[in-house]
């Protein structure tokens, strides 16, 4: 396992970020908060202001109604520097961002005529009149800005508010909901507006597994309380445990010597967990070990419907190593009893997985094997004490079982079971 820093220079793809300026983005739309569409502009926004070192304190959704609206957009240019909308610029009467802009500010609507002309000209190239209704999107606030929008017919509208003497003026840039008109939008029109500051800031992750997000918070300690620097935050899915590290300084140098000396110190204390770093996966780690060592592996699963197997095919270059797996129902039993599990002679067992594990070797004529044998018809939450996979790994003078007890959703339990049975493989490697 290479150290952080030994990474970081042989990938060298973590972003340089200043921090300059608070931010919030605002979603308007009753087909979101009506569960209709799902807001994914914000998230997106989010990242792209990251990006440039802008901090995102804040995600609003909020249905078409304009008194609610200006009372938002009000408490948003007061706590926040900038606002990003996105939503309510169409030319139907439940678009309303231009309108609450207005109200906000006092401001009367007047027709922009170079963003009308633009409108009617999209219409012309399309053989089609353009609705009276559409003239409504050539409106705009007095004394705020039209950005053009090179994919619809909605312009995007930038304007700064006034704020009082303790707090620089907000900036507020609106822009269509959809997409595929947005995006461009933004880094094309928006993006360049945005000051920089002198803040750097530089983010890392851990990625680690086989331990759960408390205890590991546990082991950490002091290395994760608030107020740290750099700051140390744990998230957990489906059993993966990342370490997401943020650091602050007046330079790249700075950032990167803390960011080294908190990695450490998180090494000596749950080394033997960490796999890996930033988008690294079970699977990135070990084809990469395989194909480091020339050895093969062979796979064959039972109740996963086959995700180990695509876990490892999904990655680049594991034709070299993977050769190849076996998909399969319950083994050992009949079609016809496969519901009942529990049979004496039942090969759901520890011995099982590794008679498993050693035919799937000898079949393929591979150097590792792994074998999982998953119970999807038990009925986990009243099965105490009862495993519900068993994950079995066999080499040369190898062979190693781990039984799994599961309380989570049959999902959820796929991926954790093959995290696990990757794991376990990766965990041999790591040790020759």
């Amino acid at each position: 396992m290479m150290s952080w820093l030994e990474y970081q220079v042989s990938c060298c793809k973590y972003p340089i970020l200043k921090e300059t300026m608070r931010a919030e983005i605002i979603a308007i739309g009753s087909e979101l908060t009506n569960g209709e569409k799902l807001d994914t502009n914000s998230q997106w926004l989010s990242t792209q202001l990251a990006s440039v070192g802008i901090s995102t304190h804040f995600h609003t959704t909020i249905a078409d109604h304009l008194d609610e609206l200006v009372e938002q957009l009000r408490l948003s240019t007061r706590r926040s520097d900038l606002v990003l909308i996105t939503g309510g610029l169409g030319p139907t009467l439940d678009d309303l961002t231009r309108q609450v802009m207005a109200e906000l500010t006092g401001a009367d609507l007047v027709l922009d005529e170079n963003s009308l002309q633009i409108i009617e000209s999209m219409f012309q190239q399309r053989d089609r009149e353009m609705p009276e209704r559409n003239r409504i999107q050539a409106m705009f606030p007095q004394g705020s800005e039209p950005i053009e929008n090179r994919h619809g017919t909605a312009p995007g509208i930038w304007m700064e508010v006034p704020c009082d003497d303790l707090k620089a003026n907000c900036c507020i840039a609106a822009m269509p909901g959809v997409p595929s008109e947005m995006k461009p939008m933004f880094t094309q029109s928006i993006l360049p507006r945005l000051s920089t500051g002198t803040n750097v800031i530089r983010f890392a992750r851990i990625n680690c597994f086989g331990m759960g997000e408390s205890k590991t918070e546990e082991i950490l300690g002091d290395i994760t309380s608030r107020g740290r620097d750099p700051e140390v935050g744990i998230t957990a899915h489906e059993a993966t445990i990342t370490l997401r590290i943020k650091a602050t300084g007046n330079s790249v140098e700075v950032c990167e010597q803390k960011i080294s000396e908190t990695c450490d110190l998180i090494h000596e204390r749950i080394g033997d967990y960490i796999y890996g770093y930033e988008d690294e996966e079970l699977e990135h780690v070990v084809v990469a070990l395989l194909s480091k060592r020339g050895q093969t592996l062979a796979t064959c699963e039972c109740g996963t419907g086959g995700l180990l197997s695509y876990r490892l095919t999904d990655v680049t270059g594991s034709t070299a190593c993977y050769a190849g797996g076996t998909i399969s129902g319950m083994p050992g039993l009949p079609a016809d009893q496969q519901n009942n599990l529990v049979d004496d002679g039942y090969q759901f067992s520890a011995s099982g997985a590794i008679s498993l594990a050693k035919e799937t070797r000898e079949k393929y004529a591979s150097d590792y094997a792994l074998s999982i044998v998953l119970d999807v018809n038990q009925s986990w939450q009243h099965a105490k004490n009862i495993p519900q996979a068993f994950i079995a790994l066999v080499a040369e003078g190898v062979e190693l079982v781990e039984e799994i007890g599961l309380t989570v959703n049959r999902a959820i339990a796929k991926s954790r079971v093959t995290k696990a049975a990757l794991n376990l493989l990766r965990s041999d490697l790591t040790r020759l």
